[in-house]
């Protein structure tokens, strides 16, 4: 008998187009990853590197970084639904290559323009005029920012997933240890870097953008040609929109304008998103998500400044940002392994209660230890550090339950009213340390973020039980404490939903197997 040679025992030839598919499937990834790479990186290093050239600019003050920081969310805020409507009407790669062009644009521009201050001696009104240009140009760059992000990570993964059959929780999870990666890393290297030279660390950030623009623009535009779903017009039967509200073949229709609409007819049209946005079936999943940015519990300038006045030094910060990056970057992980197991909605219910009960442990500590201020803040800092694992995993969790339940026409949009609520919520923040600004005051804003992570437990827990119809099987739960198990002459059904999501459920033949022996005894 002829032994086959190891061609002939594989299960496809290698021209048959499920192997080519498969072959393609890697370099189409990494191009995908290679652009979020290079945009999420040239976004933490100006955003980071803005507040560090701000505060070198004007020393002793921190009102200049703040109200920086304060326009860019604000204006994320406002215009989120009107980028997201953009997302959903025009071109995707259209889409994503502007968002690219004018993050590059944007960041140039204040890159030169901080250099000119940074030589500037004397703070007159010519200073002030430019620094007011930088934040302009700093809330153009945070839009494109939050186009990019929505048109890549809430919609192009969800069509590039369904497509090419790839594991969307498992590009999910890589995009996110792309941006946590970037989050630990971009800070570091341009610290060191205006460590040596701030004029220096001006310069690398415009270069870097310079030289990144045309990789990301091409990098994008060769995933976009690999995936024909990628184009509406195939997927819809409709031209593309390639400007703004604009199809192809729609001249004739703009030139017959019906005229000026009614004031009451432009605020429908405004809130007509945000009222799709609060009807979605993923809405509460999403408010959730978007409360936990009401918190001063992270390792940003609020935490940080405060653990500095406590007496920690920079090293110890950095030490304990990086376990806390760990611990995020192994939430990537868990996550979808879990979500494989007992599906999205339960996974999403045990990350945000293992987030808070970590906050609620280190709230406790910290009340507790008040009277030694450096051991409450050592055991907020390591009760925050275990809360990101929760944080993260929920995070993703959610993600993954938008992605599903957002429709694809208005995909875009709810992703982008989220941002908005999102930067709401981080400029409160903001509001918080603004007016309990002194260090014995910083107790405050800790607890209205505890407050925050409890309120979004409880709209989780309405989102599982609206979506589930429970939160915990009661059967299971007696039967697990050893009660009801001889008792109990049926077993209750689950739902299909349950069938599909859970991998614990009792299957439905073992059920009515079960159901039929008992009625027949």
């Amino acid at each position: 008998m002829k032994t086959p040679s190891p061609r002939s025992s594989t299960s496809t030839p290698p021209n048959h187009p499920a192997s080519l598919q498969t072959r393609s499937t890697r370099p189409l990834l990494w191009r995908l990853y290679l652009s979020h790479t290079l945009s999420t990186w040239n976004a933490r290093t100006f955003e980071f590197g803005a507040v560090i050239f701000l505060a070198a600019i004007f020393p002793g003050t921190l009102f200049f970084a703040s109200c920086y920081a304060l326009f860019r969310s604000a204006a994320a805020a406002v215009l989120g639904s009107w980028i997201g409507n953009q997302v959903d009407q025009q071109n995707r790669l259209h889409v994503v290559r502007q968002s690219i062009i004018w993050q590059r644009i944007s960041v140039a521009g204040s890159c030169l323009i901080l250099f000119v201050i940074f030589g500037r001696k004397e703070k007159d009104f010519a200073t002030y005029a430019l620094f007011a240009a930088s934040v302009i140009l700093a809330c153009f760059e945070k839009l494109a920012f939050v186009a990019n992000t929505v048109s890549v990570e809430r919609d192009w993964i969800i069509v590039i997933s369904d497509s090419l059959h790839l594991d969307r929780q498992e590009v999910n999870s890589n995009m996110r240890r792309i941006d946590l990666v970037c989050k630990l890393i971009a800070p570091v290297v341009i610290g060191l870097i205006d460590g040596y030279s701030t004029k220096l660390a001006i310069w690398v950030i415009f270069a870097q953008n310079a030289v990144s623009v045309l990789v990301e623009y091409f990098a994008i535009a060769q995933v976009y040609a690999a995936v024909p779903e990628l184009d509406r017009s195939n997927r819809l039967g409709r031209p593309e929109t390639t400007g703004i509200g604009m199809q192809h073949g729609d001249h004739q229709d703009a030139t017959s304008d019906p005229g000026p609409l009614s004031t009451s007819s432009n605020i429908a049209a405004i809130l007509q998103p945000w009222q799709d946005y609060v009807n979605n079936p993923a809405f509460l999943a999403s408010f959730s998500l978007s409360l936990l940015y009401l918190t001063v519990l992270s390792f940003a300038s609020q935490m940080t400044t405060y653990l500095l006045t406590l007496g920690f030094t920079s090293a110890h910060v950095s030490v304990m940002r990086l376990v806390s990056v760990i611990l995020e970057l192994s939430a990537t992980c868990a996550a979808p392994w879990l979500m494989s197991r007992i599906g999205a909605v339960r996974s999403g219910l045990w990350f945000i209660n293992e987030q808070l009960v970590a906050i609620a442990v280190a709230v406790g500590l910290f009340s507790a230890a008040s009277s030694q201020a450096k051991l409450a803040g050592g055991a907020l800092v390591l009760g925050v550090c275990l809360s990101r694992l929760g944080l993260w995993g929920f995070d993703l969790s959610v993600q993954y339950l938008v992605q599903e339940d957002a429709p694809e026409a208005t995909r875009g949009s709810f992703s982008a009213i989220e941002m908005s609520l999102q930067n709401i919520f981080e400029v409160l923040s903001f509001a918080t340390t603004m007016i309990f600004s002194r260090p014995a005051e910083f107790k405050i804003p800790i607890y209205i973020s505890a407050g925050a992570v409890a309120a979004s437990a409880a709209c989780f827990a309405g989102f599982v039980r609206q979506k589930r119809g429970h939160l915990l099987h009661m059967d299971k739960c007696l039967k697990r404490m050893g009660r009801g198990a001889k008792k109990a002459r049926y077993h209750v059904l689950p739902t299909i939903e349950e069938e599909v999501e859970l991998d614990d459920v009792t299957p439905v033949e073992e059920c009515c197997a079960t159901r039929d022996t008992t009625s027949h005894k």
